[in-house]
């Protein structure tokens, strides 16, 4: 018997089921089929296309699946890092569900009449309501506050569910943080293969995190050939293979599996404090020597940055102490800092640490934009731009390994077709809306992979 949906008829409609690999690139993925590392997901393979493909600016979890889910840039979802600020009070805070425009992927499939089953995808908690069964990604407090419906949590918490590993036990005891990992792993495909088996879907999706702790902990080891975490590295993937072939072993005839990442990984090289940065060029000042929020930034100040490399100009009728006059002041000021951005060397091998700074108006489109950061610092690989607001040093070794790339994410779709070049995470929303037969709704950004014409977003981005 379902525990909350009927099962039993099959759907004459296709079904897709979507396996999510957060941070997995694309070069690790075909190295290690080259290698005979992932003997399942090979096999897999051959039976349809496996693509490259571009993340989102900035490069991080919660904007790319934003993207992907609603099929837009962040100047119409509304998401744009880790976190954002409010100006009455004026502070920091954690992005939410709550704060993400449009519908979703899922909303879009429930109104067409579809059941839907999302496990663990960001930028889903708080849970909103949908038809099917939602249980929330990493930033969710608790499993008790994690499902939709309610009651659902009471499954998970009876077989010891984990939403995400702490990633500060990776500091702590190595050994321990990967147990952990592996546990989590192996719990998110038990949920997975349960719901497959006791309940009637037409889209599924199962978000993997762990594969991107395993990267930010292991993936200087990997590239060293590690003889311990090396191994560690490589172990994971052969236990996630395992689940992936029988995860196809046990999705029914007519579902296609989609597999995609939102990022690529590469070396973690250094820390850039961007605050710090902007301090020490004598436009941002603090109204005391140890600030503790955005409260304690001084109104003579011109600018200020959140994380990963957004900066805010301190605009008068905007900002809580605005200084900034709209209009040519604001464009000079802006045209100032992005100059002196892109300036910017590491004093080590005097590499540039950025590989762009873009004004916002040139990277999103869409009301949400007024909330975007003036603007967003594109970092080259290896360098992780960091917001502290008691930073000394501007230039810091990273505590991490490896650290997320724009390029270098991919895109597999099980149909055997060759879907288009030039993709972003975004335009996989479309192709499964096409793929399932549902209408693919105007106002998006993004086209199905399988569409000969580029998205806007591709086209716009273009125009950079």
């Amino acid at each position: 018997m379902a525990l909350f949906g009927k099962i039993g008829a099959k759907s004459k409609a296709p079904r897709v089921f979507v396996l999510g690999l957060d941070g997995t690139p694309y070069s690790l993925v075909t190295r290690m089929i080259r290698e005979g590392r992932l003997p399942n997901f090979a096999r897999i393979v051959k039976g349809g296309s496996l693509l490259r493909i571009n993340s989102v600016v900035p490069t991080v979890s919660p904007v790319a699946w934003a993207c992907f889910m609603t099929g837009k840039n962040p100047g119409k979802h509304n998401i744009f890092g880790f976190v954002d600020r409010t100006l009455e009070p004026f502070q920091t805070r954690i992005i939410s569900a709550d704060m993400l425009r449009g519908d979703t992927l899922w909303d879009l499939l429930n109104c067409d009449g579809k059941r839907t089953i999302v496990i663990n995808v960001p930028v889903t908690y708080p849970p909103r309501e949908i038809q099917g069964i939602l249980v929330s990604g990493f930033l969710c407090p608790s499993v008790e506050k994690s499902t939709y419906p309610p009651q659902f949590a009471d499954v998970l918490k009876k077989m010891g569910y984990i939403i995400d590993v702490d990633p500060w036990l990776a500091r702590e005891s190595r050994e321990q943080f990967l147990t952990e990992l592996h546990r989590a792993l192996r719990k998110r495909f038990e949920l997975a293969f349960r719901l497959l088996e006791k309940e009637s879907w037409d889209f599924f999706m199962c978000h993997v995190m762990e594969t991107d702790r395993l990267h930010h902990f292991l993936w200087r080891q990997m590239e060293e050939d590690h003889p311990i975490d090396g191994a560690r590295f490589y172990n994971l993937y052969t236990v996630l293979d395992d689940l992936i072939g029988e995860l196809k072993n046990r999705l029914p005839r007519e579902a296609s599996l989609v597999v995609l990442s939102d990022h690529g990984f590469c070396r973690a090289k250094r820390e850039v404090e961007l605050n710090c940065w902007l301090a020490r060029q004598g436009w941002l000042k603090f109204t005391r020597d140890n600030p503790e929020s955005l409260a304690d930034i001084h109104p003579e100040s011109l600018a200020y940055s959140l994380i990963p490399g957004r900066i805010f100009i301190n605009l008068k009728g905007r900002e809580p102490m605005g200084r900034v006059e709209p209009g040519r002041e604001y464009d000079t000021v802006r045209q100032k800092i992005v100059g002196a951005l892109l300036a910017l060397r590491d004093p080590q091998d005097g590499v540039p640490v950025l590989k762009d700074a873009i004004l916002r108006e040139r990277l999103y489109v869409g009301p949400a934009t007024s909330n975007a950061a003036d603007i967003i610092a594109a970092p080259n690989e290896g360098y992780e731009l960091k917001a502290k607001l008691t930073a000394t040093e501007l230039y810091n070794p990273s505590e991490l390994s490896g650290t997320h790339t724009y390029e270098d994410a991919f895109l597999f779709i099980e149909n055997g077709a060759a879907p288009r070049a030039g993709l972003n995470i975004s335009d996989a929303m479309p192709t499964i809306l096409e793929m399932m037969g549902s209408k693919i709704p105007r106002g998006i950004d993004s086209a199905s992979c399988l569409a000969k014409r580029p998205s806007k977003l591709e086209t716009f981005l273009k125009r950079k």
